[in-house]
């Protein structure tokens, strides 16, 4: 079965089951995120290298062919939503099974880089690896929280993050946080800023989800446009830099579609590079023709025995090992495009000049 077919198959029955499970989560009551008590002192993390930095080699068509290089394969964009210590929706997750993704992840050479990172396009994962977007929607008191000596909660997503890169120090701590109006369940607009000025220090990114999470078919153009507008508001006051992403609630899209990407309301403009959905395959790589900015698609973390049999995680990330040709390998280069010969036709026409063809 093709990568075409199979996503076609399974996108109306993964986002059916995200919208379910989202209007369980919806339903149901925020307090109990899963967390330990806290822990003794530990010393504060460093901050995340960025991608654009980290030691790049040059690449050439030997070096490439020898890491089997494909930038112009598949990457997974892998959306969560709460962590809870017993899960009450599909979509769901424990902080055992999202340790226990990421250490496949880390065993299956991938190197987290953030949604922004991949919409530009500048990213450096070293040569052999694979670059994996982890992305948490709407702000959850899981994701992140400070302790009373500065540091991630213990079992928020953060920590558990940190707590897998210390073990495995190749692995880049770094997700997306697409957040809504009360980001992390914090009340206190000084709280917010700090937590949100800790993860932005780290090399997270924390990004626009809308203010109040509505089903944005269902507005007219100019409420969707108030609805991103008083989100970027909000992050700009509590000091987020701009977003350069987007995710829908849902993964509903506007009847307009371009209004999710771009527009205005009350004297505000704004503008993303990337709008992402709640849909059921990887990406195509940023430099691939297909590569389609106003609808990039994630993958819902879960198993085939607790909720989802296909198209989630597990079953992608099990047919991307079975065909690794698929999956993006990186040549180790951030300056050059390196792919096999027979897939030089897949790479948008304004990236030519940075080919490397082996």
């Amino acid at each position: 079965m093709t990568v075409r077919s199979v996503a076609r198959a399974g996108v109306l029955a993964n986002v059916a089951v995200v919208a379910v499970g989202l209007v369980v989560v919806a339903l149901l009551p925020s307090s109990d995120h899963g967390a330990a008590p806290e822990g003794r002192t530990r010393i504060t993390p460093a901050p995340s290298p960025s991608a654009s930095r980290q030691a790049a080699q040059p690449a050439a068509a030997e070096s490439a062919r020898k890491v089997k290089a494909n930038e112009a394969g598949m990457i997974p964009v892998i959306m969560y939503h709460r962590l809870m210590a017993k899960r009450r929706a599909s979509i769901d997750r424990t902080p055992k099974q999202l340790r226990a993704e990421l250490e496949r992840l880390v065993r299956e050479k991938y190197m987290p880089i953030t949604a922004a990172e991949l919409v530009s396009g500048k990213f450096n994962v070293p040569a052999g690896m694979h670059p994996v977007v982890l992305t948490f929607d709407d702000g959850s008191p899981s994701h992140f929280a400070l302790d009373a000596h500065g540091n991630p909660k213990k079992n928020t997503a953060v920590e558990i993050i940190y707590e897998v890169a210390k073990k495995h120090p190749g692995f880049r701590p770094v997700a997306t946080f697409w957040v809504n109006r009360n980001p992390f369940g914090i009340k206190d607009r000084a709280q917010e800023k700090r937590a949100v000025a800790w993860l932005v220090g780290h090399g997270f990114e924390v990004a626009n989800h809308t203010y109040t999470h509505p089903d944005l078919h269902r507005l007219k153009a100019k409420k969707v446009s108030e609805q991103i507008v008083k989100q970027e508001r909000l992050l700009k006051e509590i000091g987020v830099p701009s977003s350069s992403t987007f995710a829908l609630p849902y993964g509903s899209a506007p009847k307009k579609r371009g209004v999710a990407r771009e527009g205005a309301w009350d004297g505000t403009k704004y503008h993303f590079d990337g709008v992402f959905l709640a849909s059921a395959r990887p990406t195509v790589s940023p430099y691939a023709k297909g590569f389609d900015r106003n609808a990039i698609p994630r993958v819902q973390s879960n198993e085939k025995k607790t909720g989802c049999p296909v198209y989630c995680t597990q079953y992608w990330l099990d047919w991307l090992d079975k065909r690794p040709g698929e999956r993006y390998t990186s040549d180790g280069d951030p300056a050059h495009i390196a792919v096999p010969k027979k897939l030089r036709g897949k790479i948008t026409p304004s990236r030519a000049k940075n080919v490397i063809a082996y």
